[in-house]
């Protein structure tokens, strides 16, 4: 169910879309102007004790407001299982809200594939949904994460990507070598080939350094406590081999290394600490717009956070007939609009026709038309642009931003240019109060800063 909403500004090739934003703010006007709003407190905890904590006001319960609350609440859960990562959901003050919820998310609903893979395959049990009293829900138990901006001694970081890894050494935080290396982990089912490639690069790097203090890495996935939970780079690997040898991989390495201080994390996180070591500022939220969206965030005491950030799968359409992802099987979710799948699924309404032609060729196509001044291609960068300036005010209500990075192929040459000018003028004119300074990587940190930033992550021993 919509509430009505009046965007200033309207997508060119995507009319209907429903900004997250807007809809939050009719739904919380309509709850003031019933005068009987309901407080709900939320806790979102793992098997570890690590709990996030969200609070608001929801309207009475009966008739058309029950479809409305469920709908609300729900996103806002779907955004803060993604966002921070948890799978044992805590509400208190709405037990309607509660078992409507442990519907959605559940084996049978909706919301299945959240319910496995955020739950078991991330944090070891299915997703839960519990109606408690407020005395019950636990405190708020969100510690930063003691990694980054450690550049002393001889260190390693590494990049590992899907078609390439990349290494580089440093001594006291100078860049001494860097190199990559192709590689093709996708498909590989043998997990020698993943462990051995990796140390391959580990090797090469160390061979010019005096010896070897740290090491730190970043890959695209889900790392919890140097521990692989979910990577698409070892989708090739059977679940046997992925429990033996994949999911402590870098233990294994570390091992080889002597035991040296050794962590690997998201390289969301590892590429918005490069930008906030990059531009000396804090309160850091990196969206990079590639095969999929990835983003990283650093808090204003320049840590990161034990958060996942898959702002991939966080919901920004709130329309019912939004895009669905293949995967999820979700609506309205950031890969859909901010990633090389947007500009495939954009590509027809601009007026193009690629066919089955891969999404990364449909880019390139796209590239050269707004090189060329086509019109049709500016289209398509201009509705990313009005989607992400809604979306980066949704994503406000979230994180504490005053820089957001913007990076990624999606974002290259001219098109990139348009979004961002398009999304500052959303912005400026819908969202006056807030100050959110976009920003583009700077040459020296796109060639190092990932690099130096991963190799700084581990703190020496005392």
């Amino acid at each position: 169910m919509n509430l009505p909403v009046s965007p200033q500004f309207r997508p060119a090739l995507d009319p209907g879309f429903v900004p997250a934003i807007l809809w939050n703010r009719a739904y919380r006007s309509r709850v003031k102007a019933s005068k009987a709003g309901r407080p709900i407190e939320i806790a979102l905890s793992r098997i570890d004790g690590t709990t996030f904590r969200w609070s608001g006001t929801v309207l009475p319960a009966g008739g058309e407001n029950d479809a409305l609350t469920t709908k609300y609440i729900e996103r806002i859960v779907k955004f803060l299982l993604w966002q921070k990562g948890g799978s044992r959901i805590l509400i208190a003050g709405v037990p309607d809200v509660a078992t409507a919820l442990s519907s959605i998310y559940s084996e049978s609903g909706p919301r299945s594939f959240d319910w496995s893979f955020i739950g078991t395959k991330i944090f070891g049990e299915p997703i839960s949904v519990k109606s408690v009293d407020a005395s019950e829900l636990p405190a708020a138990n969100d510690t930063t994460m003691t990694l980054g901006r450690n550049l002393d001694g001889c260190r390693i970081g590494f990049d590992l990507g899907g078609s390439d890894r990349k290494c580089a050494a440093l001594i006291d935080g100078e860049v001494v070598f860097s190199e990559e290396v192709v590689w093709d982990p996708y498909f590989q089912s043998d997990p020698n080939y993943h462990i051995d490639g990796i140390h391959d690069s580990l090797l090469r790097a160390a061979a010019h350094l005096p010896r070897v203090d740290a090491i730190g890495g970043s890959s695209a996935g889900v790392y919890v406590n140097n521990e692989v939970r979910a990577a698409s780079l070892f989708r090739g690997v059977s679940d046997a081999n992925f429990e033996t040898h994949i999911r402590r991989i870098f233990f294994t390495l570390k091992e080889r290394w002597n035991n040296i201080p050794f962590e690997v994390v998201n390289d969301g996180e590892v590429t918005a600490l490069a930008g906030s070591m990059g531009l000396k500022a804090n309160r850091v939220l990196g969206v990079a717009m590639g095969t999929s969206e990835a983003a990283g965030y650093v808090d204003a005491g320049g840590h990161i956070k034990p958060w996942l950030n898959e702002l991939a799968f966080a919901p920004v359409d709130y329309r019912d007939d939004a895009p669905t992802c293949e995967w999820s099987g979700d609506h309205g979710c950031g890969a859909l609009y901010f990633s090389q799948q947007a500009v495939a699924r954009l590509a027809p309404a601009a007026g193009f026709d690629f066919g089955k032609m891969p999404f990364p060729e449909q880019l390139v196509k796209v590239q050269e038309a707004m090189l060329a001044g086509d019109p049709r291609a500016a289209s398509i960068y201009e509705t990313i642009g009005c989607h992400f300036g809604y979306s980066i005010a949704h994503y406000a209500e979230f994180y504490d931003i005053a820089n957001l990075l913007i990076l990624g192929r999606v974002t290259s040459g001219d098109g990139g240019e348009m979004i961002i000018n398009e999304a500052e003028t959303i912005l400026s004119h819908e969202f006056p109060e807030l100050t959110i300074k976009l920003v583009v990587p700077d040459e020296k940190t796109k060639r190092h800063g990932q690099a130096v930033a991963a190799a700084s992550l581990p703190p020496l021993h005392p």
